[in-house]
């Protein structure tokens, strides 16, 4: 092994790492991999599939840190796997048939969709947990036939796109289940990392049968990512959900902006 290759073993170990920390404590973790795996030198559509593929063992942390939680979330909603399972497919699907050189240039418009759906998370959540709050909850478990329609459809879309791209998916998540009548957040962060788990683990499978998975980049990054849920949520607590923020935040910007400079 060169040196050249283990430096970039070793940057692949670090983003897993880093990302199933993110991940754990503020979400947006893929737009830490996703940006290493391109500057190690994959090809951006290969990056997104690796990306999917070596950060997807971070969620088995989430939901063992949310077992108590997600013990409490009615069985019923547990449904929403289904239309989960089949808009993931669906969406790994539109990835793996869409051209490399469509795909780089759709890529930008992805990460800054992304971004901006960090961005906005807190004001999400404050607006939910706003709704949530006693005396704000008449509606609460109560779905009419209309609202079930369209939580299905709408957990089906973004099924989609969590199986095409995927970054910014939990947010989405969390607004649907607040449809649906569910009022605990810790409960709710608990069905968007089981539905997350299952929908990355879809697209996934799905993508090693491609070819275009670089084991060589994922087996590290799922190792760090298994440490990052564990370990590094400790650090990145001290650190502060503030700068972790800002950190995701600048990161998708300047790599939207170096992205459309090179279409250019």
């Amino acid at each position: 092994m060169t040196m050249a290759l283990a430096i970039r073993l070793l940057a692949a170990f670090f983003a897993g790492l880093v990302g199933g920390g993110i991940n754990s404590v503020a979400g947006g973790g893929s737009m830490v991999g996703f940006p290493v795996l391109l500057a190690v030198g994959l090809a951006p559509l290969s990056a997104n599939m690796t990306n999917t593929v070596g950060i997807w063992p971070g969620s088995l942390g989430s939901i063992w840190g949310f077992r108590v939680e997600f013990a409490r979330v009615p069985k019923v909603y547990r449904w929403l796997l289904v239309p989960s399972l089949a808009g993931a497919m669906l969406g790994a699907y539109l990835l793996r048939v869409t051209s490399p050189v469509l795909f780089a240039k759709i890529v930008p418009g992805l990460i800054l969709f992304a971004t901006a759906m960090f961005m906005v998370a807190p004001a999400i959540r404050s607006k939910l947990k706003a709704r949530l709050e006693p005396g704000h909850q008449e509606h609460a478990g109560r779905v009419g036939r209309r609202e079930l329609i369209a939580v299905v459809a709408l957990q089906i879309a973004v099924s989609i796109y969590g199986g095409y791209f995927g970054a910014g998916m939990s947010i989405l998540m969390l607004s649907i289940l607040s449809v649906i009548g569910m009022t605990d957040m810790l409960e709710m962060n608990a069905m968007t990392s089981f539905l997350s788990l299952f929908i990355n683990g879809v697209a996934g499978v799905y993508f090693l049968f491609s070819g275009l998975v670089s084991l060589s980049y994922a087996a590290p990054m799922a190792a760090g990512a298994i440490l990052g849920g564990y370990y590094a949520a400790g650090l990145a607590r001290r650190v502060g959900n503030v700068w972790i923020r800002r950190l995701v935040i600048a990161i998708g910007v300047t790599l939207a902006t170096v992205m459309l400079v090179r279409l250019l």
